[in-house]
């Protein structure tokens, strides 16, 4: 059953950006440091704003998140992120509703939120409001009862016995085998379902650092040949952003201000390196300057990454920026606008409903 309860939608701001100061187009063949990437016009200087539509309405459907557009309008968000939209496996499901990120089918919209057509019909809206539309989308694993496994059975890792392989602990889900050419370009048409019979503007790749790179690059070079997408990366991979994604996660910094923020009691981060200690040292404000400098060694120039304080990985595994930062939590949002060169303000969310 659905109650109310207080739940923080993820609104970050797009930077200005990047490494290397982000002062020329992209695409110039003649500076061989600069991203090959050409960003839509529209993603620069603009406003991200995360929505849930399971928890972001009591209904928990497109058709009642729609009403809430002009709020967000007013509220000055640009692009709107979706969280992944496709029927939840129902096979080794994590708990009573399951997880978004274990797909059932890449080509339709879970029927607990609405139809195909309620999406066109968000999608639609949005674009009349001056909105861009973004999609979440999980590439390195599908759900154990997605429709590929038994039309295309060879489209999966499996290990010796012939069984289908989970990655990590993610139980629920079975690992894609991105050395077949046939899966790979079978995610790419699925990929460009949503682009030409929904018109949505690109997409935030789950685990992006998972898939191979040389896959990124071939389904942006297909998708641009659509209408120009925006491509953001679940991932701190500088060279994902040289030819695929216009956009990164700065992990770093979010683990950098936990560490400013808590001190000597900082722990170790979730998204933390796998050989960062347990227990982390205290880190102080000056800190920003100097992994600000580093990103200019590392990424391309006129590169996007994504500063943030929460989202809905962190509000799971690490806790909510009030737990996080506690009463420094506004501070630490303006540090995010410091560090991004960004001159608009954040936005967040009112009163939501959970499940």
């Amino acid at each position: 059953m659905k109650h109310s309860t207080y739940y923080l939608v993820l609104v970050i701001s797009l930077l200005l950006a990047a490494c290397g100061g982000g002062t020329k187009s992209s695409g110039n063949e003649t500076d061989p440091y600069l991203t090959e990437v050409k960003h839509p016009d529209w993603s620069r200087n603009a406003v991200m704003y995360e929505v849930n539509i399971r928890q972001y309405t009591q209904e928990g459907t497109i058709t009642a998140f729609r009403q809430h557009l002009p709020r967000l309008k007013e509220l000055g968000v640009d692009i709107l992120w979706l969280m992944p939209v496709c029927p939840i496996s129902e096979v080794n499901r994590k708990g009573t509703m399951g997880s978004y990120y274990a797909s059932q089918n890449y080509t339709a919209v879970n029927p607990e939120f609405g139809t195909l057509e309620d999406f066109k019909g968000l999608v639609n809206e949005a674009h009349n409001m001056g909105f861009k539309v973004i999609l979440d989308w999980v590439a390195n694993h599908s759900g154990c009862d997605n429709v590929w496994l038994e039309q295309h059975p060879d489209w999966y890792v499996r290990d010796e016995q012939g069984n289908p392989i989970s990655p990590y602990d993610w139980t629920d889900t079975y690992k894609l085998n991105y050395d077949n050419p046939e899966l790979r370009q079978g995610m790419i048409d699925a990929l460009t379902f949503w682009v030409t019979e929904c018109d949505i503007d690109g997409y935030r790749c789950d685990v992006a650092y998972e898939v191979p790179t040389d896959f990124w690059e071939d389904a942006r070079k297909q998708l641009d040949a659509i209408k120009p997408v925006f491509m953001l990366a679940e991932a701190d991979a500088p060279e994902l952003t040289v030819k695929a994604f216009d956009m990164t996660y700065n992990w770093p910094f979010k683990n950098l201000m936990n560490q400013i923020a808590q001190g000597d009691s900082a722990k170790k981060s979730t998204y933390a390196p796998i050989d960062a200690p347990e227990k982390m040292s205290a880190k102080q404000a000056i800190d920003i300057d100097e992994m600000l400098a580093s990103y200019n060694e590392c990424y391309p120039r006129d590169t996007y990454v994504m500063n943030f304080i929460t989202n809905h990985d962190e509000n799971s595994w690490d806790g909510s920026e009030f737990k996080r930062f506690g009463k420094r939590s506004k501070g630490f949002c303006r540090i995010n606008l410091y560090a991004s060169g960004n001159a608009v303000d954040l936005y967040w969310s009112g009163n939501r409903y959970g499940t």
